[in-house]
């Protein structure tokens, strides 16, 4: 399996008069957002883009919210997310084609949610979505993957997932001890609940065939 086998096969699942979405999902740190991104860059080339990257992590829920509950020390978790509005923006990307449908985003720099950040116009024909629990069958998660038209799971080495993952801390403002604590903590324990969906993806991608640093493709 390459990158190229992935993006044909991301193309294929497009039809005339369907929009398709394809959602990719893995463990913290596994490459879903650098594959999606690789995917939607390569498929819009330089053409009219028909290919939009929607993000689960906008479904987060504020920080004030996490406060609230008092679930701001496991961000990230299941619960800390908007599962039931996220199944609701999939279908609506399903169903209502025929005009833009916007979709929140999330500004890392900040670590929050921002609404109507993203927009889906109709000249869409694929949606790429990637996020942790697109697999997960309890609550509202369950209701994620009816609504898509695949799954792909990204696998790779586990030291090296948890390298990447600090890093991601790290860049975003969290010291190495923290960062580390944070890794080996609340995002192990979200690893090894994410690790349990893997045999519910229509594709497992290897960590061989996930894109590095960008670089056009020969397809």
């Amino acid at each position: 399996m390459t990158f190229d086998d992935l993006l044909k096969r991301a193309a294929s699942l497009a039809r005339p008069g369907r929009r398709a979405v394809l959602g990719i999902s893995g463990s913290p740190g596994a490459g879903k957002t650098t594959l999606a991104e690789h995917v939607v860059r390569e498929l819009n080339g330089d053409g009219p883009p028909w290919v939009t990257h929607v993000p689960m992590d906008g479904f987060h829920l504020a920080d004030v919210e996490l406060d609230r509950l008092g679930r701001r020390d496991r961000k990230g978790a299941p619960d800390t997310f908007d599962a039931a509005g996220y199944a609701a923006l999939l279908r609506r990307l399903h169903e209502e084609s025929e005009e833009t449908v916007y979709a929140p985003g999330f500004e890392r720099v900040l670590e929050q949610p921002i609404a109507g950040a993203i927009p889906v116009p109709p000249s869409t024909g694929l949606v790429v979505t990637e996020g942790n629990y697109l697999l997960l069958e309890t609550g509202a998660w369950a209701r994620v993957r009816r609504h898509l038209d695949e799954v792909w799971f990204c696998e790779i080495d586990e030291q090296e997932r948890i390298r990447r993952l600090v890093a991601r801390h790290e860049e975003f403002g969290k010291d190495h001890d923290t960062a580390v604590a944070w890794v080996l903590g609340t995002d192990q324990y979200n690893a090894d609940m994410v690790a349990t969906t893997r045999d519910r993806a229509d594709l497992v991608v290897p960590g061989s065939a996930l894109p590095t640093p960008y670089e056009p493709s020969t397809a």
